[in-house]
């Protein structure tokens, strides 16, 4: 009896002494050290730092719908514009007893993100996270990061989707159809909630994209996928405990059906392309030819269905948005499509370099609607950055939005919608991020860019669109910047 109380005595003073450490002492410490360079934050609290605050200014600003504006800031990360408020733009908070640092000047961004010496390392999702973005290119680090990141480079080359172009007509022509018939059924005018149906656009073309024949079969990831987002995005924003997701909970038997179902039909359609001939350069077809085994193609998988269409989705629909709430910048992006692509010829890629004032409008929107809103990196070591010593284990906040609309960057109309700003090219490079910068930005914007250009192209030329009074303005972030209610517009036939 004497030797079993000994021991429980032993686990208890084990476990009080590393509580300690870890929820007094360390974070004491590290907070002395960012004071002592006059850094401040709100108040942490003990057990949770300053996470259920953070939840609750998020729950209070989404639950009313906006002015129709883009000064959206406070909506979509209200958190960081709380308390910047207080603290400034550069200040000291707490997930838990790990400490995060909100920076906000664009040469601290820059050396964050390009850092070559593995300084700032890319955060390890938490589990419940990569249930839906997988364990692949996102997530990996070291060599078989690199492996990974040379396969993406590979699929979404400049050269591979322009092989891509006929089929992104295709499916754009599809919908366009279908809503031509919404215009013959329901008169010229007619409503359309653009979210959802350019999710559904952008998962029939990555679809193809990724599966070749079999997209129809990959469509059903998409689903599952969609049910899995608002799970993970209620995770990132709760303190992750070893152990709670083995819990047979609601939530937990849920998220384990989602990851069983998806898993399954990968594997079905891994399988189904091993057996069949191969399509030309399509996702699967080039991880199996470098040697990938199964279980990293579904992780692949995962990461590449998820952030193809919904990347291009959100740049779509917030442009849509913006094009409709300025009318005069709809007209001349029309003008410039009829005179560069004509009225009927299908867009191509020759024809797309030519559309200069889209791609502006396109950057103008990804600086006001960026799909992440935000990015994360952690100190792997004890480095400097700027005038500020970080310890190692300290979370850097990058408010990609909050960057993005900031007056002192970008002027006095830095929250006003004005392409023109992107005719001069020579905006500092850490004001402007919307795919990230470095080694681990977005393998993606050469789809997303394209893929957009040719949809809004294809658009302009057919309808005329406005903002429908049944629009609510309610951005929100749910692992992407998204539309809380759905963006409605109204159309019409030219």
């Amino acid at each position: 009896m004497s030797l079993l109380l000994a021991v429980f005595l032993l686990l208890l003073f084990s476990f009080l002494f590393k509580s300690i450490y870890t929820f007094i002492w360390r974070p004491l410490k590290l907070q002395l050290h960012f004071q002592r360079q006059g850094l401040c934050g709100p108040r942490r609290h003990l057990i949770n730092g300053n996470a259920k605050e953070a939840r609750e200014l998020i729950a209070r600003a989404q639950s009313e719908p906006l002015p129709l504006s883009h000064d959206v800031v406070g909506r979509v990360i209200p958190q960081y514009y709380h308390w910047s408020k207080q603290y400034g733009k550069t200040f000291l908070y707490w997930f838990g007893s790990t400490p995060r640092l909100a920076i906000a000047e664009p040469e601290m961004v820059k050396e964050v993100l390009v850092n070559s010496s593995g300084a700032f390392e890319k955060l390890s999702l938490n589990p419940l996270a990569r249930q839906l973005l997988g364990n692949g290119v996102v997530n990996l680090k070291g060599d078989k990061w690199a492996h990974h990141r040379k396969i993406a480079n590979l699929v979404l080359s400049i050269e591979r989707v322009k092989g891509w172009v006929p089929l992104m007509v295709d499916s754009i022509e599809k919908m366009l159809e279908r809503w031509d018939k919404e215009g013959r059924d329901h008169g010229r005018e007619f409503e359309v909630e653009v979210f959802r149906e350019l999710q559904n656009l952008t998962s029939d073309i990555i679809s193809k994209a990724a599966f070749g024949s079999s997209y129809e079969e990959g469509k059903n990831v998409f689903q599952l996928q969609g049910q899995q987002t608002y799970l993970v995005s209620q995770a990132l924003r709760t303190l992750y405990i070893p152990g709670l997701s083995l819990l047979p909970t609601k939530l937990n038997r849920k998220r384990w059906r989602l990851q069983k179902e998806i898993r399954e039909s990968l594997l079905k359609l891994i399988q189904n392309k091993k057996e069949m001939s191969r399509d030309s350069g399509n996702l699967i077809d080039v991880m199996v030819s470098e040697g990938v085994d199964v279980d990293e193609i579904i992780e692949e998988c995962k990461t590449f269905h998820f952030a193809g269409k919904e990347t291009s989705a959100n740049l779509l629909t917030w442009t849509i948005l913006l094009l409709a709430m300025h009318p005069e910048w709809q007209h001349k992006a029309r003008e410039e499509v009829l005179l560069v692509c004509g009225p009927t010829d299908p867009p191509t890629m020759d024809s797309l370099s030519l559309l200069k004032l889209v791609g502006m409008i396109l950057n103008e929107s990804l600086r006001l609607y960026p799909p992440a809103v935000m990015l994360m990196r952690e100190a792997s070591k004890d480095v400097k950055l700027g005038n500020l010593q970080i310890p190692a284990g300290t979370q850097i906040y990058l408010p990609m939005i909050a960057i993005h609309q900031d007056t002192q960057l970008w002027g006095e109309d830095g929250g006003h919608f004005n392409p023109l700003r992107f005719s001069d090219s020579r905006k500092h490079l850490g004001a402007f991020f919307p795919f990230g910068l470095g080694a681990r930005a977005c393998a993606g914007p050469n789809l997303s860019l394209v893929e957009s250009k040719i949809a809004l192209a294809m658009i302009l030329r057919r309808f005329t669109f406005a903002v429908s009074p049944a629009y609510a303005h309610a951005p929100m972030f749910v692992i992407t910047l998204q539309p809380q209610h759905g963006v409605h517009i109204i159309f019409q036939k030219i």
